[in-house]
Parts: C-alpha cells; sequence; structure tokens
C-alpha cells in the first residue's frame, strides 16, 4: 500500500513491488501473475476483511447493535476503506472487475438493504441503498481523500445516512 500512496496507481509496478519486497520480480509474477492479478488481491482483502466484521465482528459493525447503528458504521467503515486507499480504488475502478465484484457488491447490497427495510420499511431499500454505497465510490470521494478532506467525506457520508434513516445527528 505504501507503493500506491507514494507512486499512485499509475507507478505501481511490478519491479517496485518486488524491490519493496525484497524479492524477485519473478516471484511476484509467480504469486500474482500479474500487475491486474496484484492490485485484485489488495481490492479483495479489504472488501473480505470488511466482510467478515459485518459478518461477525463486534458491534456496531457487526451483529448485535440495531440497524440504524450498524448502517452508520458501516457507510464510516466502507468510506474508510474507500479513502485509506484511494489509490487502489482508482487503480481498481480502472480495471476491468475483479473477479469476486459480484460476490462483494452482493454482499454489500443484501447487508445495506436488510438493515434499511428494517429501520425504514416505507423505502425502496434496495435502490436507496444502491444510491447511497455508489456515493462513497465515486469522483467525489476520490477527490475529497485526495485533498485531504476525508474527515468531511465521513462526515457528510454520516449526515446522508441519518438524512435517510430519519434519526438525528
Amino acid at each position: 500500500m505504501a507503493l500506491l500512496d507514494e507512486h499512485g496507481a499509475a507507478g505501481v509496478t511490478m519491479d517496485r513491488v518486488a524491490a519493496a519486497a525484497g524479492v524477485g520480480k519473478g516471484t511476484i509474477f509467480h504469486r500474482f501473475g500479474s500487475r491486474s492479478g496484484l492490485l485484485y488481491e489488495l481490492v479483495a482483502e479489504g472488501a473480505t476483511e470488511l466482510m467478515e466484521r459485518v459478518s461477525s465482528g463486534p458491534p456496531p459493525l457487526g451483529p448485535g447493535a440495531p440497524a440504524a447503528e450498524r448502517l452508520l458504521a458501516f457507510f464510516d467503515a466502507m468510506t474508510c476503506l474507500v479513502t485509506d486507499h484511494v489509490e487502489l480504488i482508482a487503480a481498481y475502478r480502472a480495471m476491468p472487475p475483479h473477479p469476486r465484484t459480484e460476490e462483494f457488491h452482493a454482499f454489500w447490497a443484501v447487508h445495506i438493504s436488510t438493515l434499511l427495510r428494517e429501520v425504514r420499511p416505507d423505502i425502496d431499500a434496495e435502490t436507496v441503498g444502491a444510491l447511497l454505497l455508489s456515493s462513497i465510490g465515486g469522483d467525489l470521494a476520490q477527490h475529497l481523500a485526495r485533498a485531504g478532506e476525508v474527515t468531511r467525506l465521513r462526515a457528510a457520508v454520516q449526515e446522508m445516512v441519518r438524512a435517510v434513516l430519519n434519526v438525528p445527528s
């Protein structure tokens, strides 16, 4: 991740990764197959960790907290995942979809819509949930993260989720 932060997505080469890891370039190719394979693995690592925290981690992100608290915790965790790895996400968005993209997105969609439906049975939980999630992965979120405005972005996402949930700040 340090290479992504230092050189941006375009500057991460297999040579640089091998040098940073202290191994030969062939070792990196053997393990990941390609630069895309390496970036896919990094994306999957963060997504899988968040899925585990949502499924079995402590509340409020994990089970056991009220639905509204879980949604607020999820959107904050997802915002942090995206902003902490803004260069990785930029590279990921420019590549063909990760082989597990559908799995990840289906998990997020079910999680969000299930909790939204519990708090707000009067709204279209699938569409509203997808709209909320898409706001985190878009150009504005990337721009704010790169400009050092992560706190502002996190606060805005929380405000947006609270507005949908009809819960006070």
